[in-house]
């Protein structure tokens, strides 16, 4: 296989900014900040299968284990957690009576609004000095970026030259 052609400067810029802000957003801080701003004690596993859960019909447990790249019995685990703590509810699954799908319980849509607003608020105190044309514009190139990332995922080649 051909080794690719260098990276265009403002690619190379591209991903040293998203390396950097994905690193200062998973960190252990960043998340107990926010759960304390948000009033809630989730650990990050928890967090991110409640906001997967916000964001889609009720699913099962197999389809988020897939869509977080875990393994199942990994979100099984959390899932019990969860479901004792009053976030989350098992129901049946529509299309299959023996299967079931999990959804949010009022509690479980409650604390993801409230995780969403303290992620709003520090993302607002960051971008502060930002002017709205500037702010609209970033909104509008950072959807254009996620949306071509999601159209792309499967079909780049990240393998190294051989």
């Amino acid at each position: 296989m051909p080794t690719p052609p260098p990276a265009k400067a403002p690619v190379v810029e591209i991903e040293r900014a998203l390396t950097r802000i994905s690193y200062l957003a998973g960190r252990v801080r960043q998340h107990d900040r926010l759960m304390a701003a948000a009033g809630l004690s989730l650990d990050r596993a928890a967090a991110a299968i409640l906001r997967n859960i916000a964001e889609s019909e009720p699913m099962r447990p197999g389809v988020l284990a897939v869509r977080l790249s875990v393994e199942a019995s990994h979100v099984t685990r959390q899932l019990g957690q969860l479901e004792k703590a009053g976030y989350v509810i098992r129901v049946p699954d529509p299309d299959d009576r023996r299967a079931q799908r999990v959804q949010l319980t009022d509690a479980g849509l409650a604390a993801v609004d409230r995780m969403r607003e303290a992620s709003r608020r520090g993302m607002e105190v960051a971008l502060a000095d930002w002017s709205t044309e500037d702010l609209q514009q970033f909104a509008k190139l950072f959807h254009r970026l996620v949306d071509d990332f999601v159209a792309h995922a499967e079909e780049v080649d990240v393998r190294p030259p051989a």
